[in-house]
């Protein structure tokens, strides 16, 4: 059974896309329109001209409105409305569909988790926490796939020697969400 996703916007970020079966995460998208550099904005999207906020959202038919979400989709939406509205909002209560991970996977996805708001780790701890030291690369390469933004923090965790990349969005976006965490780097 195809499963669609829910739309929902978030003035001075963007546009999300959630995707819930049965009360199960199965994704979670987020395309930081309002990054302040190395701007990234999805055709369906309109930003005001400074990128502060979302004027309009041209949602493609095929995908419902955060309005009509299921209940499961719903409140995750709210909670990451308020996550990016600097509210320190936990997710570890959402399960999530892991049936697609390979061991180490489920073991970084577990860590990850873990990591307090307002901490970071380097890529070589958090191969080192999932059992794999010297895998460093391959939890980078992890967190740059990430399918569970926000859920799954991978904006906490930083390079050895900086703040490290950010998948497509780019290191503005790691480094304010960052920041709404009292993180500065």
């Amino acid at each position: 059974m195809r499963v669609e996703p829910t739309r929902y916007a978030v003035p001075g970020w963007g546009v999300g896309d959630v995707w819930v079966q049965r009360g199960l995460l199965l994704a979670h998208e987020f395309h930081y329109a309002a990054a302040p550099e190395g701007v990234y904005a999805p055709p369906a999207v309109t930003v005001s001209r400074d990128w502060s906020q979302v004027v309009d959202v041209s949602v493609p038919s095929s995908r419902k409105d955060a309005t009509a979400a299921p209940p499961e989709a719903a409140d995750l939406i709210g909670r990451f409305r308020r996550f990016l509205a600097g509210e320190p909002v936990a997710f570890d209560d959402v399960q999530l569909d892991l049936t697609w991970a390979t061991p180490f996977q489920r073991a970084l996805t577990f860590v990850l988790r873990e990591i307090p708001r307002g901490e970071v780790v380097t890529y070589g701890e958090l191969a080192a926490l999932a059992g794999r030291p010297g895998a460093a690369r391959a939890a980078g390469t992890f967190c740059a796939t990430n399918r569970f933004a926000l859920v799954v923090p991978c904006h906490r965790v930083v390079a050895a020697d900086g703040i490290g990349g950010y998948g497509p969005d780019g290191v503005p976006v790691k480094r304010r969400l960052l920041e709404l965490e009292g993180v500065r780097l």
